[in-house]
């Protein structure tokens, strides 16, 4: 038998060995060009010239630098069909790779879009902690824990830096949450500040040396995180040694003086900013002293300088890394992040996964979601793939022809949503005597120009009047229904007749984004013929908004397809999945759950899926459920089903990866990075909603496996929770303060990847409280049937030390600790005593 040894490829340091080389300083560069600028130049730099860039500087040779969205793709300034962008799987799911050397992949796959779309620096990762699983952008964060989220963003942001962009490692910090996220003051204790919230940063600028922080729109124990002058003066560029540029989250800064005494740098986006002429005023009044505006400048000059925009500064990268496919790594990290969570044997006999495909005579495929996939989440994580294969694309081609059927079952949604599938739409834009201005293809009826994102041609003081047009081809026969969302007037015609004209006018909004969104609205049914195409118009007067803090034009044209009684659909689904050799349900969220700008009320299914899974596994127990959801959902029905897949938000590619883990050309590699409960009252942290504008992080260290520990709680599924199609018996584990050492073996029939985990708990020694346990490392290793394996694991000198709030300091703290290697953090294999 082969017995290979290897190093962890995901140790604390490894993943980016060279992300610590000697980079240049510009030093020289940035002094000179600072030298020629004058108060009001300076003070032009710092902030935005329009939502996405700062301007250009000619007289120092400074080129305009690009900022975008997005954590799993590449906006761009132009978000459009008319420039697609790759669609990697969710964070989430990229955490429950556990390996942040696929994580750098994925950096150095975003960082060749961006330089494709012109972007210098890409606003990403979000490295926010699962506190509650009802985050409403939980599905944007990597994990409940400090340590897996600070090595997967390490890995992250070397890799995008690999390509010469610029990351930023955002929010800084305790934006866990999205209820009044403009104004809530969030009070966290020192201790879980550092151990948990902070821990994350502090990993990823000492190992990956990011060119970037955004600060939150948050407080932190009274202060809003852009003027917070210890936290990001004191602590981030002071004990930790950053020396990138902090950017405001979009409007985020509010005060002149206290943004720039508090140590940040850039104010986006703009013209409308309180840097700028703002900041010049308050210079030449004595409000604000010159070197501080200096120092920020440098920051900035030192950016560009790292991605090449300043003239007489060589960029940080010379040398970019190979041309990745886009689409091939994005199917990879789907599959490799598919969570296994239950896979039992059948009426005695073996499990159902993976589904033979020589074998099966008919695969039942169940759900709206298999057919209209929901592969990324809504907000600054969305972009628009070229292409999506869904769950349904994906089993048609790799099973022989007429071995799947499809029903719906249940739809999640009973919303309308922007137009989409059947339809065919462009944009057409006037001014205000019916001249058109330009026009673009749309991916669908949804419309989001922000700043200067406008068809070329189009600016916004000449933009009076829109057209939404193109064709339907019905997918279904019935009531089609149609609606509108957006502040203005509008006219909707359907098939040649205008079936309404009329206004929405704006609302009072809490959140200074709404103010160009409105309400989604119906507006009128009409009979169709599935196959028969009609045309399809709406016209949109833009309006003037007073007060909004940037030009912006958001307008949809909302669809909803024929709604069928959920009852007829359950009905049908059990009709295909009586006869079915296997039936696969796919089950998901909707963005009216899941999406920034909110946070979740429950962790319930939408709709009737639930009562879907149980009426398919009454008749066939060969059920096997898909959960595409990028949280924790409540699975009532998980221990009655054959298995459960937890697919997440799995991007462009997930429907491909789904069928190669589904029928066996590839095993699912996740392992849980969030512990799911079984039951919402579970979850350790429920309250998301501030108090009196505070919200108190009461719990202090214990939120996630933490918490379930201390509470004896039994989640549904457990932290690092993961199965494969193979199976792994730990021979021995050895260890020093420095390092364990696990030699497992692949015990089963097939090729497999194991997830070894190493978790540490004191058992003596100290008299502060911790944790009853906590990840101290953790490493994926790959091994053929019957073959050992050994990996070393590093083990930090963090994971032996506390926040000790009297001295303000990091402790260490000896005595003795339980190691354990484990294949989840409820399934130890191995234990040894170490002494410290």
């Amino acid at each position: 038998m082969d017995r290979d040894r290897c190093s962890a490829p995901q140790g604390r340091g490894t993943a980016v060995a060279d992300a610590s080389a000697p980079a240049p300083d510009y030093i020289d560069a940035i002094e000179s060009a600072l030298g020629k600028l004058d108060l009001d130049a300076k003070a032009r730099l710092l902030a935005g010239q329009d939502v996405w860039s700062l301007p250009a500087l000619p007289e120092i040779g400074l080129e305009s630098l690009v900022m975008s969205d997005g954590p799993i793709g590449v906006r761009g300034t132009q978000w459009s069909a008319d420039d697609p962008s790759i669609a990697l799987p969710s964070p989430t799911a990229l955490a429950a790779t556990w390996d942040p050397s696929l994580a750098r992949r994925a950096g150095r796959l975003l960082a060749q879009e961006a330089r494709r779309k012109g972007v210098h620096v890409l606003l990403a990762p979000t490295v926010n902690l699962h506190r509650s699983p009802v985050g409403g952008r939980h599905f944007e964060c990597y994990s409940e824990d400090p340590y897996l989220t600070g090595e997967i963003g390490t890995g992250y942001v070397a890799g995008v830096q690999d390509g010469g962009v610029g990351t930023t490692v955002k929010h800084f910090v305790a934006n866990d949450a999205e209820t009044d996220r403009f104004t809530v003051n969030n009070v966290v204790a020192p201790r879980p500040l550092r151990e948990l919230y902070l821990a994350p940063f502090e990993a990823i600028v000492k190992n990956a040396h990011p060119w970037g922080i955004m600060a939150a729109y948050n407080q932190v124990n009274g202060s809003t995180m852009t003027e917070h002058r210890y936290l990001q003066n004191a602590v981030l560029r002071g004990e930790w040694g950053f020396d990138g540029y902090i950017v405001s989250d979009w409007l985020a800064a509010r005060s002149t003086r206290g943004a720039i005494t508090g140590g940040l740098d850039v104010a986006m986006p703009g013209p409308q900013t309180v840097y700028g002429e703002a900041l010049a005023a308050a210079v030449r009044s004595g409000e604000v002293e010159e070197s501080d505006v200096d120092g920020a400048v440098r920051n900035v000059l030192r950016l560009a300088a790292r991605v090449g925009v300043l003239e007489g500064a060589g960029p940080a990268v010379t040398e970019l890394p190979a041309t990745i496919d886009g689409r091939a790594l994005a199917h990879e990290i789907a599959r490799r992040s598919f969570v296994l969570l239950g896979n039992n044997p059948v009426a005695g006999g073996d499990p159902v996964l993976p589904i033979d495909p020589t074998a099966v005579r008919e695969v039942a495929l169940i759900g709206a979601a298999a057919r209209d996939a929901r592969v990324l989440g809504g907000g600054s994580a969305t972009v628009f793939p070229e292409q999506i294969v869904s769950p349904l694309d994906g089993l048609a081609a790799a099973l022989p022809d007429g071995v799947l059927t499809h029903t719906v079952g249940a739809d999640p949604s009973d919303e309308l949503s922007p137009a989409g599938k059947g339809f065919t739409l462009s944009v057409r834009c006037r001014d205000q005597s019916g001249r058109l201005l330009g026009e673009s293809g749309l991916p669908t009826g949804h419309i989001q120009w922000i700043g200067d994102d406008l068809p070329a041609g189009v600016t916004h003081e000449s933009l009076h009047s829109l057209e939404i047009l193109g064709t339907l081809t019905p997918r279904e026969s019935g009531e089609h229904t149609f609606g509108t969302r957006g502040l203005g007037a509008f006219r909707l015609t359907v098939d040649g007749e205008v079936l309404w004209a009329g206004g929405q006018p704006a609302e009072e909004a809490s959140d200074p984004f709404e103010a160009f969104f409105g309400k989604p609205a119906e507006r009128a049914r009409v009979q169709l013929t599935a196959g028969e195409p009609v045309e399809v118009s709406l016209s949109y007067t833009v309006p003037e908004i007073t007060g909004a803090p940037m030009s912006g034009v958001v307008v949809s044209l909302l669809h909803q397809e024929p709604v069928r009684a959920a009852d007829e659909l359950i009905a049908e689904a059990v009709l295909a999945a009586r006869s079915a050799d296997v039936a696969v349900v796919v089950v998901a969220t909707t963005e009216s759950v899941e999406s920034e700008g909110f946070d979740r009320e429950d962790l319930r299914l939408p709709g009737r899926q639930d009562d879907l899974v149980r009426a398919v596994v009454a008749v066939n127990p060969r059920t096997v459920v898909v959960v595409n959801a990028g949280s924790p959902v409540e699975l009532p029905w998980r221990d009655d089903v054959a298995a459960v897949l937890l697919s997440w938000f799995p991007g462009q590619e997930g429907g491909a990866a789904l069928a190669d883990v589904l029928l066996g050309a590839a095993e699912p590699g996740g392992r849980l990075p969030t512990t799911w409960p079984a039951v919402f009252a579970d979850a350790p942290v429920s309250q998301v909603v501030p108090e009196s504008g505070e919200l108190d992080y009461r719990e202090g260290l214990f939120i996630g496996y933490r918490a379930y520990d201390k509470a004896g709680t039994t989640p549904a599924y457990a932290f690092g929770h993961g199965l494969g199609y193979t199976t792994w018996e730990y021979e021995s584990l050895e260890v020093t303060p420095g390092r364990a050492a696990v030699r497992i073996r692949n015990t089963g029939s097939r090729t497999g990847r194991e997830i070894v985990q190493i978790y540490l708990a004191p058992t003596s020694g100290g008299e502060v409280e911790r944790p009853a346990r906590w990840l101290a490392g953790f490493a994926s290793v790959e091994a053929a049937a019957g073959s050992s394996v050994e990996v070393e694991i590093e083990l930090p000198p963090r994971a032996f030390e506390i926040w000790d709030e009297q001295s303000n300091s990091w402790a260490h703290q000896g005595g003795f600790y339980q190691v354990q290697a484990a294949h989840a953090l409820d399934d130890q294999r191995l234990t040894a005593t170490l002494e410290v």
